[in-house]
């Protein structure tokens, strides 16, 4: 894998109106790991490509009532098969981690890449997504130097107490074995 302007290569580009410019001096260094399926617990629509463009119909099923009108996005979406979709540019700030901490850092969009894989907290991830959640990470380490190859969270270890993603089932040891930091 590769990144040109910003964009990862063969990442299927579906951009985002919900991003905005990083705080100047500001470059991405920490990695927040997220989950999505809609509506939840369903996979494989262009659903989570609608709600990121604004697009989401609130008619089509009675979650996306309660959700149409927010405006989110993260960096990439892993699909269940392994398809990867950018939505924003790295060097961009995407909208994924709202009220968020991390350290003595507040605000973690302006400092963080986030990567939404398609599933949910209570449902296991398929083997494909941990290979390019891999091989993602491992391109964003090698060329944004301020990542570092164990700057990797979960978005419940930046918003505890409001998010609970990736949940459970993520398998950080897994994860962390495949990086070789364990």
């Amino acid at each position: 894998m590769e990144i040109k302007d910003h964009w990862l290569v063969g990442a299927k580009q579906v951009p985002s109106p919900n991003c905005n410019e990083r705080p100047v001096g500001i470059e991405p260094d920490l990695i927040v790991i997220h989950c999505i399926s809609l509506p939840p617990g369903q996979y494989g629509s262009n659903h989570i490509e609608q709600f990121f463009q604004n697009c989401l119909c609130a008619d089509e099923h009675p979650y996306f009532e309660e959700i149409h009108k927010m405006e989110v996005s993260s960096h990439l979406l892993i699909r269940r098969d392994g398809e990867i979709v950018q939505f924003v540019p790295f060097n961009q700030r995407a909208w994924h981690a709202g009220k968020s901490c991390y350290g003595e850092r507040e605000n973690c969009n302006d400092f963080s890449i986030g990567i939404e894989l398609e599933g949910t907290d209570d449902s296991a991830y398929e083997p494909v997504q941990y290979e390019r959640l891999k091989q993602v990470i491992e391109t964003l380490v090698s060329h944004y130097p301020k990542i570092k190859p164990d700057a990797l969270v979960g978005h419940s270890d930046i918003a505890p107490g409001r998010k609970t993603d990736p949940g459970p089932h993520f398998d950080w040891d897994k994860l962390n074995k495949a990086l070789g930091l364990s």
